[in-house]
């Protein structure tokens, strides 16, 4: 089981858009969150650290990124031995190779195998590889999972519906501020005429952060 933590963490995890519109200003105040964000925003444009402009791009870029890169990754793995290789050794180089910038942060990507199975938390924070698989999910940053899937991870598992064989070996991989991970799931039996694209269609979210696996269509 991987437990890194350092004594800080960074945050390329997901914020709120500090300026983006709400729908319920005018009958709801900003939490205390929204207010530092914006005032914090406000406070770097005035000093000329960046711009509005600048901040309205990477919003959009950030915006942009998708479970479907993650998705792309893992169909060329399924498809191209020497992609795969590459992947598992230097995930940042493989993705870069199919046009896909993975983010700042380092990056690992696990294999699944029928002998382990891994998952991805953030022990500490919400860490997680945005850049990849865009916003997290609302139960990824919980308190519950990030507390229970380190110390019970077959029941976390099968709360979501993956019942894993005893005597596979479940890992918990905790990203960090020095590291992040993506899974990349074993590809299912049934699929051996299908194309990349079609493969890509199977994958989900959920399967790179290794909560369920991926299943071959009906």
């Amino acid at each position: 089981m991987s437990h890194d933590h350092p004594h800080h963490h960074d945050h390329d995890h997901d914020h709120p858009d500090p300026h983006a519109p709400r729908k319920d200003l005018e009958d709801t105040a900003p939490t205390y969150h929204q207010a530092l964000a914006d005032a914090v925003a406000e406070l770097l444009i005035e000093k000329g650290v960046f711009t509005g402009g600048d901040l309205r791009d990477t919003i959009e870029y950030m915006q942009g990124r998708t479970p479907e890169l993650g998705a792309k990754i893992t169909a060329r793995a399924w498809v191209d031995p020497a992609f795969k290789a590459k992947l598992l050794t230097n995930a940042k180089e493989a993705a870069a190779e199919i046009g896909i910038d993975t983010g700042p942060a380092p990056l690992l990507v696990m294999e699944n195998t029928p002998e382990t199975h891994n998952v991805i938390v953030c022990t500490l924070c919400s860490c997680y590889p945005v850049f990849l698989l865009g916003k997290s999910p609302d139960w990824y940053k919980s308190r519950e999972y990030r507390s229970r899937v380190v110390r019970d991870p077959r029941t976390v598992l099968s709360e979501f519906g993956t019942d894993i064989a005893p005597q596979r070996e479940v890992r918990v991989h905790d990203s960090t501020a020095d590291m992040r991970y993506m899974i990349l799931p074993m590809r299912p039996e049934g699929t051996d005429g299908m194309d990349e694209t079609q493969l890509a269609q199977l994958v989900t979210r959920d399967s790179l952060i290794g909560v369920i696996e991926v299943s071959a269509p009906a």
